[in-house]
């Protein structure tokens, strides 16, 4: 069996964006009810037999959390699970709520892998997400990073965004190049139900994008950072390319290790409210709000909510969509040894 991920959702944000589907709220009171539930569901899933060589801890927002707070996290994760000693570890930070000191911290706490929600560099495409950051934000926290010393930097960036023109896309890729980042995610804006930024859209409070328009964003992207030396390697993620010792240029060492799992089948731990498990053939997934987890898992129970067991047929479609979203496409001698058929039939 290959390795699992282990993925842990901490569920606060200072403010909620008005396109994003993730759950999560404001109410950080309930912060220290809320990490001793974690802490619980940790030692309670711990006796499955599974090694882990990833680590993600994501939201909401959980630069939010206190550095010793993130190291307890860490340790009695390491504690509870199977871990190898080159684990991937991950953390996602909104530019808004971070310091120096702070992301020094995270790193002495574990942390190697820092993902950075800049989403934007225009203060236009910022404002209209909702972010609580500026550009002058984004460009400290993506300093501060490096000065802190992590070698495995990510950022997250939107297009799509209506009032945005091809130029101003292109300006974002361009800024975000210049910091040399080991890996970009470079997302096209959905407008997800039962967000307030569709229920604006529905009113016509914006326009959206001409679907031709994001289109030219999309090549765009792919042209430009293909020749800045970035290596797409799903739709949305592109990872830059590092010199070997052969003299070749190979970019596999910077993708995300973690997302990877996500689209190769592999087993991966969801920890937190809402967070979703997949050992196969079963899917399964915890409850959303906060305050029945917490409940659930101070009466000894885990905070289940519900899962599904996929049968062959359905296990064989979705490696055939999540293999499409893949530049490798879908690697037919895996598919036909895994399943037992010929993927040529």
């Amino acid at each position: 069996m290959m390795n699992a991920g282990l993925y842990i959702h901490i569920p606060f944000c200072l403010k909620k964006c008005p396109y994003c589907d993730f759950y999560s709220i404001t109410d950080v009171s309930l912060q220290p009810a809320f990490l001793n539930a974690l802490s619980s569901e940790m030692r309670m899933t711990g006796g499955v037999e599974l090694v882990f060589d990833t680590i993600y801890i994501g939201g909401g927002t959980p630069s939010i959390l206190e550095v010793r707070t993130i190291g307890q996290i860490i340790e009695v994760a390491i504690k509870s699970f199977e871990i190898l000693s080159d684990v991937e570890i991950t953390l996602e930070i909104n530019p808004g709520t971070v310091t120096l000191e702070q992301l020094e911290g995270y790193r002495s706490a574990g942390v190697n892998r820092i993902n950075i929600g800049v989403q934007s560099f225009d203060p236009h495409n910022l404002s209209f997400l909702g972010r609580i950051h500026s550009r002058s934000d984004a460009d400290l926290a993506v300093r501060w990073t490096q000065k802190a010393g992590f070698e495995d930097i990510g950022f997250d960036l939107i297009y799509g965004i209506p009032g945005q023109t091809k130029e101003s896309w292109l300006f974002d890729l361009q800024r975000a190049v210049e910091y040399e980042p080991e890996h970009l995610s470079c997302y096209m804006l959905t407008f997800e139900p039962d967000t307030p930024l569709d229920r604006d859209r529905s009113m016509g409070r914006f326009k959206p994008l001409a679907d031709d328009l994001v289109g030219e964003m999309f090549k765009t992207t792919l042209e430009y950072l293909s020749a800045h030396g970035y290596e797409q390697y799903e739709i949305s993620n592109f990872a830059r390319a590092r010199s070997t010792q052969a003299g070749n240029n190979c970019s596999e060492d910077n993708r995300s290790r973690h997302n990877m799992k996500h689209w190769s089948f592999a087993p991966y731990i969801g920890l937190g409210p809402s967070a979703h498990s997949f050992l196969e053939p079963q899917r399964y997934w915890n409850c959303t709000g906060v305050k029945k987890y917490i409940q659930e898992l101070a009466s000894g129970r885990l905070p289940l909510e519900g899962d599904e067991w996929l049968s062959p047929e359905q296990l064989m479609i979705e490696a055939v969509c999540l293999g499409l979203r893949q530049t490798r496409g879908i690697m037919v001698d895996v598919f036909d040894k895994k399943f037992g058929v010929s993927f040529e039939l």
